[in-house]
């Protein structure tokens, strides 16, 4: 498909021209022309991979360009580190927020323009004051570590509003935020617009892009396919755009006209408790179906799931029963939940997921002797090699070579890895926390087909999964959980969206 350029804009405020950064002789970004008018909320979309991270890195001054140019204001420049990007006025709030956890609000705020005698209490005051013309509502005094995620993110905007920044982009800026602290984080975003600020973000929920931006840019290998304004898209184009094929059928598709019949009971989970979050919690599993588990945030799933992959405790005394295949069983560490054959895929693999310095086929691998601890005497480099190789395959995980450090990996194929860790220990029970948070659209298809055809297989498989949509289209029952416990299950022929979502709440 032939590249649509995004030209020059008169009194764009941000440019990029013939933009290509390579690694090795490959490039990342090829040839891209890119604008940013004043005030404007732009939205860089892509599968993983396509360049996006580094587009905004180039702008933000952490990656140098290969070749092209980036003009500021009508100015060429060349930013060599963050520190300069931010002195031309262009600041970047990063997925990991760079604030110092173990410093306050203010110290954060002012960090770098500290004077050589300094008043904390007089900071505390201007930071105050600061924040309050923001209309952002945190505690100056507050250590940066006791906040959530979303207030961690209001510190990061008031710091590049502080340095003037007149374009802030944001990679990834929802991914961990609740419902609530999203809508915050929106309004944010409109604020900085009414003030004159530019806004570039990145994100894989496409409606997002399309209730925040004025433009939306669509990045594929590295190329730029197509900027237009948001009123001449909708989902369907963006995906096309995004893979270069149509996936409409696929991805969050037509509504269920049959489901699986329960197999055997695999798990029955009998007045579980967890204080505070599991409150006398009841539900099951069967072998041969998806059992979706839908709730907002606080009501309990992915605690309940915890406790019965061994990764949390249960109460000790009224805790409630726990049975696998009809046998009562309490795991105080997940080793003992896999051996028996549960593995639970965790809605955080970079903390929970996989070990960022070692390579595919090692994480992979490490899932197995996590499986055999104790029946392996030794480790081999040869075994670990094949394991790689044919786990890359089966699961397409896109990688130059198995050799690959995990960190090194986009998102999707992350997610690959901590699957692909999983279910070289041939579970029975596969527990998915939130299995394409942070996916982009073509590797969420590839990962429902990969959830499906595990059920089909005969696995009693459970999706935990905050997105409606996916719930819908995965399970073949629905549990509904609040406040602690399963309130509701459904089938999903009798399902709705507005009979789950009444059950969430009400």
């Amino acid at each position: 498909m032939t590249a649509t350029l995004s030209p020059a804009r008169p009194g764009s405020i941000l440019e990029l021209r013939q933009a290509t950064k390579k690694y090795a002789g490959v490039p990342a970004i090829e040839s891209v022309n890119f604008s940013l008018l004043p005030g404007e909320i732009h939205a860089i979309l892509g599968e993983n991979g396509a360049g996006k991270s580094t587009l905004t890195k180039v702008m933000a001054g952490v990656v140098n360009l290969s070749s092209g140019k980036m003009l500021v204001e009508g100015v060429e420049i060349n930013p060599r580190t963050p520190h300069e990007a931010l002195q031309l006025g262009v600041a970047m709030v990063f997925q990991e927020t760079s604030l110092v956890p173990t410093m306050t609000v203010a110290q954060n705020l002012f960090l770098g323009q500290e004077s050589y005698f300094n008043r904390l209490r007089g900071k505390y005051i201007a930071a105050q004051q600061f924040l309050q013309s923001l209309q952002f509502d945190v505690d100056p005094t507050v250590v940066v570590s006791l906040l959530g995620a979303a207030k961690k993110q209001m510190v990061e905007i008031a710091r590049a509003v502080l340095h003037n920044a007149k374009v802030i982009i944001f990679d990834e800026p929802t991914a961990s935020l609740t419902p609530e602290e999203k809508k915050y984080f929106f309004d944010l975003v409109f604020n900085l617009k009414a003030r004159g600020v530019s806004v570039i973000f990145i994100s894989h929920a496409l409606e997002e892009a399309l209730l925040l931006a004025d433009r939306i840019t669509i990045l594929r290998d590295g190329k730029l396919v197509v900027t237009d304004a948001k009123a001449n898209f909708d989902r369907a184009r963006i995906v096309q755009a995004m893979v270069g094929r149509d996936l409409s059928q696929t991805l969050y598709g037509q509504r269920k006209t049959t489901v699986r019949p329960a197999g055997k009971r695999v798990l029955s989970v009998q007045n579980l408790r967890m204080a505070p979050m599991v409150k006398n919690n009841s539900l099951s599993a069967f072998a041969g179906q998806i059992t979706g588990v839908f709730g907002l945030v606080g009501s309990g799933r992915t605690e309940t799931f915890k406790v019965v992959a061994g990764v949390s405790k249960r109460d000790f005394m009224h805790g409630g029963d726990v049975l696998f295949n009809g046998r009562p069983v309490r795991y105080v560490v997940p080793a003992s939940a896999v051996r028996d054959g549960i593995v639970y895929v965790t809605e955080d693999r970079k903390v929970e997921g996989f070990f960022e310095t070692q390579s595919i086929a090692n994480n992979i691998y490490f899932g197995l002797l996590a499986k055999l601890r104790g029946k392996r005497p030794l480790v081999s480099r040869t075994e670990a090699a094949d394991v790689g190789t044919h786990w890359i395959k089966l699961l397409n995980i896109r990688a130059i070579s198995k050799d690959v450090k995990a960190i090194e990996l986009s998102g999707g194929n992350q997610q690959k890895v901590v699957i692909a860790k999983s279910l070289i220990q041939e579970p029975e029970l596969i527990i998915f926390d939130e299995p394409t948070r942070g996916v982009d659209v073509g590797a969420i298809t590839e990962i429902h087909e990969l959830i499906n055809r595990l059920a089909d297989e005969g696995k009693a498989v459970v999706v935990i999964s905050s997105y409606l949509p996916e719930i819908m289209a995965l399970s073949d029952r629905i549990l509904v959980q609040r406040m602690g416990k399963v309130v509701e299950e459904y089938s999903a022929l009798e399902a709705t969206e507005e009979k789950i979502m009444y059950a969430a709440i009400h």
